[in-house]
């Protein structure tokens, strides 16, 4: 995400238990870019922690919404449509 231009992805389905930099650490990198068009980009968590304490914490990190897998299409479409369009509604703004 750091080397793209901002707009060429509409968002991030972040992989929590990856091997160097976890999920979680990505996200909290993602955020910390000087680029707000970089920075703001959401993310999704997508993961096999399905736990609510693990929702907090994807959320406190910084992502915009979480999926656990297995997971629901229709749960799936929800949480993109709404991620998303929040993020079309936003830019309208700035």
């Amino acid at each position: 995400v750091a080397h793209s231009v901002p707009g060429h992805y509409d968002l991030v389905l972040m992989d929590i238990q990856m091997p160097r930099l976890d999920g979680y650490e990505a996200a909290r990198e993602i955020r910390k870019l000087r680029d707000p068009g970089l920075s703001r980009l959401p993310i999704i968590a997508l993961t096999a922690n399905a736990f609510e304490e693990d929702k907090i914490k994807a959320f406190d990190c910084g992502m915009d919404g979480h999926i656990a897998k297995p997971f629901d299409v229709e749960e799936l479409t929800d949480i993109l449509a709404k991620v998303v369009g929040l993020k079309r509604r936003g830019q309208e703004s700035e």
